[in-house]
């Protein structure tokens, strides 16, 4: 088996789902489970679409491929057809709900950076050394460098 591919049992609830390509070029189509296979490759690993493992063709065939089938709803047609089995064989717990946030992107103002608003409408208070002494903060090098205004 290949890492981060598809067994025989896990293509088979899947394959009824993805239609197959029929070639509007002279070559045959790529086999759809090869395809799947990379697209599983770079969701699970992370990596860019161009450091996709020669084993599975062209990056820019499987990236393909993964544009039309989300496009087409054929990942949240997978989704549901084994949630749909999955809660048939009482496996979901409903009532829990998770988020992975090791994929889940903060905006750059999260890190600090300036946001999109004009200086003008900002409504965040501005600090001030008698704010910070009254708050029971000592004096340190982080509330010192953010009562300056920087422009």
């Amino acid at each position: 088996m290949i890492r981060h591919g598809l067994t025989d049992e896990q293509w088979e609830l899947v394959s009824p789902h993805i239609a197959p390509r029929k070639a509007r070029t002279g070559r045959p189509p790529k086999d759809p489970r090869l395809m799947l296979d990379g697209i599983l490759w770079v969701l699970a690993t992370g990596a860019p679409w161009r450091d996709l493992p020669e084993r599975f063709g062209s990056f820019k065939t499987v990236h393909g491929y993964f544009s039309r089938w989300r496009s087409a709803g054929v990942f949240a047609e997978i989704i549901e057809a084994l949630q749909v089995k999955l809660d048939a064989q009482g496996k979901i717990d409903w009532e829990l709900w998770c988020v992975d946030g090791a994929v889940v992107r903060a905006s750059r103002a999260a890190a600090g950076a300036d946001k999109k608003v004009l200086p003008s409408t900002r409504t965040n208070p501005k600090i001030t050394r008698w704010a910070a002494r009254e708050a029971g903060l000592d004096r340190n090098s982080i509330w010192s460098l953010t009562v300056r205004e920087i422009r």
